[in-house]
């Protein structure tokens, strides 16, 4: 909680990196929890467009905007042909650039987009989703973490979390969640189990063809993609479920 969200929760004299990195989708589920929190009592004052505006704000003030300043450096980085080492060096500049701002305002947009389309009256259980989405995004880390290599030799901030290899009992939070989504609404499992999985792997096979390795930036990049993408996934998932 320490690492992804402003809260201070944990020890700040220790941090080891493979134990904190399988609880990422339980973070998910807590940050989703006040999320939800929020969404509730917003709903109490504003209309939908409102709240969603509200929700994302919340969600960027409570994980510090992390990920979103890793999108935008993926986005600088990763835009036109450049080498590897070009890409990595702009990405570790601190200053944003035109395509990382574009990639931001246009993933908080989409994530608008899904929010306030995804409306209780179509959906009685978007406050869990609510909690579970936040859970899911952050689960896709444990992938990347899996597939691809470290960029960053030297160090970065993702290093630590390639420092020890993966075990199978790591993905037991996965599992958790698969458990609780199929006992929600087993259609919409599916629905979601296959968005979630298209877009994890399309970033990752395009993270490999780009420059064969992953950053920390990039793991933020993820998460932000694959948040706003649910929400939409969730908002379409009315039409058809």
């Amino acid at each position: 909680m320490q690492f992804l969200t402003i809260i201070p929760l944990g020890s700040s004299q220790r941090f080891e990196a493979h134990k904190a990195l399988p609880l990422f989708p339980i973070c998910g589920v807590i940050i989703g929890g006040m999320l939800a929190a929020v969404d509730y009592l917003g709903a109490l004052l504003w209309p939908h467009q409102a709240v969603a505006v509200v929700d994302v704000v919340f969600l960027t003030v409570i994980t510090g905007a992390l990920h979103l300043d890793g999108l935008a450096d993926t986005a600088d980085g990763l835009y036109g042909q450049r080498t590897t080492e070009r890409a990595l060096d702009i990405m570790k500049d601190s200053r944003i650039g035109a395509m990382g701002m574009v990639a931001v305002v246009c993933c908080l947009a989409i994530k608008w987009a899904g929010l306030s389309s995804f409306q209780t009256e179509v959906h009685p259980l978007r406050p869990l989703w609510l909690c579970l989405v936040p859970a899911l995004s952050r689960s896709t880390i444990i992938f990347a973490v899996r597939l691809l290599p470290y960029g960053r030799p030297n160090g970065g901030t993702g290093s630590p979390f390639f420092q020890h290899p993966l075990r199978h009992i790591d993905y037991w939070p996965l599992g958790l969640l698969a458990i609780i989504i199929l006992a929600m609404d087993a259609w919409a499992a599916v629905w979601i189990g296959i968005g979630l999985a298209s877009l994890t792997a399309a970033l990752l096979l395009y993270y490999r063809i780009k420059i064969n390795c992953i950053t920390g930036d990039m793991l933020g990049a993820m998460i932000e993609v694959t948040e706003s993408g649910l929400f939409l996934l969730l908002a379409a998932s009315g039409r058809f479920l």
